[in-house]
């Protein structure tokens, strides 16, 4: 077995939800959580089919997030993994409604930090093992940084 990380390309205002799921309506039934949770909202979804033809199959409306969906699921080429790809959308706002739809086993991580995924290959094929999203800690948190993370919560409407 080969382990080996595969870096996810993407622009930094667009954030990326990755994760595992197990039956080809994965990318219907994510382009309609999508669609219907965010109105306006840019996505492009791409899911490894994992046994049949083993496609990558794919939807979205915005052709650049589509293609960048398209070229990443290609790239990991891990069984029944997805990528979600979002712009105009924040992951908390759809995160739990991806959670639920009843194929999705699995989300590795929501964010739109750089994201590196470790991947194991075998003779069979290839699984996702975890990933590596943005950077290691720089230290602890001081009084004022708390005061900063605090406001910015509140700046974005997320607490009163």
């Amino acid at each position: 077995m080969e382990i080996f990380t595969v870096r996810l390309e993407k622009p930094e205002d667009v954030n990326i939800i990755l994760g595992q799921a197990h039956f080809i309506k994965t990318v219907e039934d994510l382009h309609e959580v999508l669609v219907t949770s965010v109105p306006g909202g840019k996505f492009g979804i791409a899911f490894c089919e994992s046994s049949g033809p083993c496609l990558v199959r794919y939807s979205g409306n915005d052709d650049k997030l589509l293609e960048m969906a398209r070229t990443n699921a290609a790239e990991l080429g891990a069984g029944h993994s997805f990528i979600i790809l979002l712009k105009g959308i924040y992951p908390i706002n759809v995160l739990n409604s991806v959670k639920n739809v009843q194929e999705v086993c699995r989300v590795f991580c929501a964010t739109a930090n750089p994201v590196e995924v470790v991947i194991a290959e075998s003779e069979q094929g290839r699984g996702i093992l975890g990933v590596i999203d943005g950077y290691k800690p720089k230290g602890v948190e001081t009084e004022e940084d708390i005061v900063e993370r605090e406001k910015l919560l509140r700046d974005f409407g997320y607490k009163i």
